[in-house]
């Protein structure tokens, strides 16, 4: 190699590096946005067709997740017309790399602009119970940010499962699988599934909503479907695969949707960031499932 091949190589590498840089630290964390849907048909759904919008794992705070972009994702998710809106939690800041935090009681109001004919609920993550130092001292709720949504008409479920009469199904919600921190890399989980099911009373088919999608292999498949977030797709997603997941079954149930002995899961990407502002192949997302018999 010629020395001016060598320095037209080092300078393409450099450019190369500073654009993926860019791309992952600030374009496509702080200015991308999606709608990926999901259309799932199941022999056992005799409730109509729904279409569900889902957001997770907003992680807010500024540079990239302030209010105005927040208020962005309600917009484009109210455009939607989705018949039911779900948040799956980890609505607390997931890295040390804020400019300016965003507390949920400016947050929640901003969400309470969310409309769905069958409503709008809310379960917890787990950054929101380890942002919550008063319920980590409890080992338990109440939860500070389960109240702000609450008092703003968003309702909650914690180990919880309600009728929605006029849709037909059951929806049902999970608390987080590891909300109490015990020591370095050590949880305790507020979660209790069979809790939560044996509070379904017919045959209506039902949809869980679980942060963590780790607690899938557990489902029953009573369980139409269930939805889950905390994973990000890994935050940094190449060829449909992720280097690091936050789960134990890795890429198992790293991102999308999931079918298993007949049961059926998505994985929403979500919307924000943990640990490190980054994000590189998975586009924050708002999640659509359409389902159907």
């Amino acid at each position: 190699m010629t020395r001016r091949g060598f320095i037209k190589g080092l300078l393409a590498t450099t450019l190369a590096g500073l654009f993926v840089a860019a791309y992952g630290f600030f374009i496509e964390p702080g200015l991308r946005l999606r709608v990926q849907k999901w259309r799932l048909k199941r022999a056992d759904w005799t409730a109509g067709p729904v279409r569900i919008a889902v957001l997770t794992d907003l992680h807010v705070g500024e540079p990239h997740m302030g209010l105005d972009r927040i208020r962005q994702f309600v917009r484009r998710t109210n455009a939607l017309s989705p018949d039911l809106i779900l948040l799956l939690g980890d609505f607390a800041a997931g890295h040390r790399f804020v400019s300016e935090p965003v507390v949920i009681d400016d947050l929640a109001p901003v969400l309470a602009d969310l409309e769905a004919k069958h409503g709008v609920y809310a379960i917890l993550g787990n950054h929101d119970w380890w942002d919550d130092l008063k319920a980590q001292r409890r080992g338990g709720g109440p939860n500070l940010y389960g109240e702000a949504l609450q008092r703003h008409g968003i309702q909650l479920l914690s180990n919880a499962a309600v009728k929605l009469e006029d849709a037909g199904f059951w929806l049902a919600g999970l608390e987080d699988q590891l909300a109490i921190v015990k020591g370095p890399g050590r949880y305790q989980g507020l979660d209790d599934l069979p809790a939560t099911l044996t509070q379904i009373s017919d045959d209506a088919p039902v949809v869980l909503m679980a942060h963590e999608p780790d607690i899938f292999p557990k489902v029953s498949d009573r369980v139409a479907l269930t939805l889950s977030g905390h994973t990000h797709g890994g935050q940094v997603r190449l060829f449909g695969w992720s280097p690091m997941v936050p789960s134990r079954f890795g890429n198992r149930y790293a991102y999308g949707h999931v079918r298993e002995d007949g049961r059926d899961l998505v994985v929403s990407g979500g919307i924000g960031c943990s640990i490190l502002p980054v994000r590189f192949g998975v586009t924050p997302e708002i999640t659509v499932i359409e389902l159907s018999a």
